[in-house]
């Protein structure tokens, strides 16, 4: 194990003992500004470190087990983290009830726009035009384009409830059908049509076999998954306490009630936009798709159903149609995504667009 991993396990649960031993008094001193912003930054900072540290474990295995394994690996670890700081935050606050649709439109806009449009961008200026797998491409937005609107834009349209949330046969029927689309997704992704994912081909081309990874082994799959789930674990087991000062704070500021969606979003999908600019600086455009989209579809395929069990279980209201400027946004946001991904090749110009949408969502969220 490597010095730098053996210090953030080591920092990682330390802090987790610390706030199971003191959290109790710690939490109950929010009143004090200083006391709150420190360990909110004490704990945003040690969430996020161990999130570089799941990434870290999870791009070990995509080296030894392929595309599309080893990013299906990645965005469902990043999508645990995720649900772990929403139903946290949604237990613990009690008056939560569009978190969870929050959190997947900022993962949506930061995904599909921010991330896309630096990474376009970057890329662009760089390497000019870069290609990927139009297959893939499709695949990913074909499951995307009607989860979103089953989630985020359909309860709006509901004649049972007048607030964007579902009845209780809805919110199960619309959790069936969403993880069952996402089970096709992943069964087409690592099955039959794996090839979708991987670098397009031009027939005829003669492929260079890249050489296995030197350890490659059943021992070094084992060891880099187990040190994956010791790293998850005490972002879950303090996304609680994280959950509680993030919940205090925005009442105390008066901040708007998205900007938890936000920060959540942002904490967990930093290391790997990290990584999915660095593959498109790498010219490795397909990956960095992989990632993008593949954290998307994740995320709306299992947090639609984990928040809508949450609500069920608790009796809590959980209200997921989005207001009529973020439907517009996000209708955008979807059309320019299928325009973007529906040719060969990819510029600056795709990278700019993106980005505008991307600064027009944050505008929306200081000023409705």
């Amino acid at each position: 194990m490597k010095p730098m991993m053996v210090v953030r396990l080591a920092v990682a649960w330390a802090t987790v003992a610390a706030f199971a031993v003191f959290g109790g008094g710690w939490l109950g001193g929010l009143d004090a500004p200083l006391v709150a912003a420190g360990l909110f930054v004490w704990l945003f900072s040690v969430i996020l470190w161990s999130a570089f540290g799941v990434v870290h474990e999870a791009e070990e295995l995509a080296d030894r087990l392929g595309e599309p394994y080893g990013t299906l690996i990645l965005t469902l670890s990043i999508v645990i983290i995720e649900v772990a700081l929403v139903a946290a935050v949604m237990l613990g606050a009690k008056a939560a009830p569009t978190l969870g649709r929050d959190t997947m439109f900022a993962v949506i806009m930061i995904v599909m726009n921010g991330l896309v449009g630096v990474g376009l961008i970057l890329g662009g200026l760089r390497h000019h035009r870069q290609n990927y797998n139009l297959d893939g491409a499709g695949a990913y937005l074909a499951a995307i384009i009607p989860l979103t609107t089953i989630a985020l834009i359909i309860p709006n349209f509901t004649t049972s409830t007048p607030d964007g949330s579902l009845t209780a046969f809805q919110a199960v029927a619309f959790s069936v059908l969403t993880v069952v689309l996402y089970g096709i997704f992943l069964l087409l992704q690592t099955g039959r049509h794996s090839d979708f994912f991987t670098d397009f081909v031009e027939p005829g081309t003669v492929v260079e076999t890249k050489a296995p990874h030197p350890d490659a082994g059943r021992a070094a799959i084992l060891r880099h998954a187990g040190l994956l789930v010791v790293s998850l674990l005490p972002i879950v087991l303090l996304s609680k306490s994280l959950a509680t000062i993030l919940d205090h704070g925005i009442k105390a500021l008066g901040a708007p009630s998205a900007l938890g969606g936000v920060i959540i979003a942002a904490i967990v999908f930093t290391p790997e936009g990290i990584s999915a600019v660095k593959a498109i600086r790498r010219d490795q455009l397909q990956r960095a798709i992989n990632l993008c989209l593949g954290a998307v579809t994740s995320t709306v395929g299992l947090t639609v159903p984990a928040v809508l069990a949450i609500g069920l279980v608790s009796g809590q209201r959980v209200v997921l149609g989005l207001a009529p400027a973020e439907m517009a946004v996000l209708a955008m946001t979807l059309l320019l995504s299928v325009i973007t991904f529906s040719r060969q090749g990819t510029t600056v110009l795709e990278g700019a667009v993106h980005l505008v949408v991307f600064l027009a969502y944050l505008t929306l969220i200081f000023s409705p």
